[in-house]
């Protein structure tokens, strides 16, 4: 028998954001149960819904001030996401990323491999072999928080972060993985680059995956990487 989900905790964050809490553990499962929350209050609240902000175990929901009482939406909430109780959670949509993993295009992949004891084949295969779900979006547009590596490949981030990580650079951070949207500084550990672009800001959806989808690594090789508009 599955482990009963923990209940949700809904409280005033502000005068026009209420906090919804999932728990303590971030993770897959509450990835799901957020999108599904997000989902059903996008839909259900019309007009008093400002924005939905999800988090690894938080959904910051944010309203119209003028349109409602605290108390009377925390009722209202908490009576929609009695709804979802039983109900098994949302897959997302699945995002496939091509990959060129290499030590030209990941500097510290022989290193990982040293680490974990694998050979360099056998750490894209471990990496490339499953799909991840996107916990939260955050420190810089696009960035995708992306859990659970395998614990294989967990490593802590740099003790000094670098001043620049390229865009598209796939890279590992304890038990998590991501992909640089954008040229930027970054410690996690960098193994190999994609040449999709993540985050078009002036684009009609600017992002290609939401909180609660998931995302599959694809190996490609150097030639599909500069075919496919990816930079050395």
């Amino acid at each position: 028998m599955k482990d009963k989900a923990p209940p949700v905790r809904i409280t005033i964050a502000s005068e026009n954001a209420l906090m919804i809490r999932f728990g303590n553990e971030s993770g897959a499962t509450t990835s799901a149960r957020i999108q599904a929350a997000a989902t059903l209050l996008r839909t259900s609240l019309g007009g008093v819904l400002t924005e939905l902000v999800p988090g690894f175990t938080t959904l910051l929901v944010i309203y119209e001030p003028l349109s409602t009482e605290p108390l009377l939406l925390r009722r209202r909430i908490a009576n929609l996401l009695a709804q979802l109780e039983g109900t098994p959670p949302a897959t997302g949509k699945l995002l496939e990323l091509p990959v060129y993993y290499n030590p030209e295009s990941g500097p510290d992949l022989e290193r990982i491999a040293r680490h974990s004891g694998l050979t360099i084949e056998e750490v894209i295969h471990c990496h490339s072999s499953r799909d991840y779900r996107v916990l939260a979006i955050g420190f810089a547009p696009g960035f995708a928080y992306l859990s659970e590596l395998d614990e294989r490949l967990a490593l802590p981030r740099l003790a000094s972060p670098r001043l620049k990580v390229p865009r598209g650079a796939v890279a590992i951070a304890n038990r998590q993985t991501a992909v640089y949207p954008q040229s930027m500084p970054g410690g996690w550990n960098l193994i190999g680059l994609c040449p999709t672009q993540l985050f078009k800001p002036t684009a009609k959806s600017p992002l290609p995956f939401s909180v609660g989808d998931r995302v599959r690594f694809v190996p490609i090789d150097r030639k599909a990487f500069l075919d496919q508009g990816g930079e050395l």
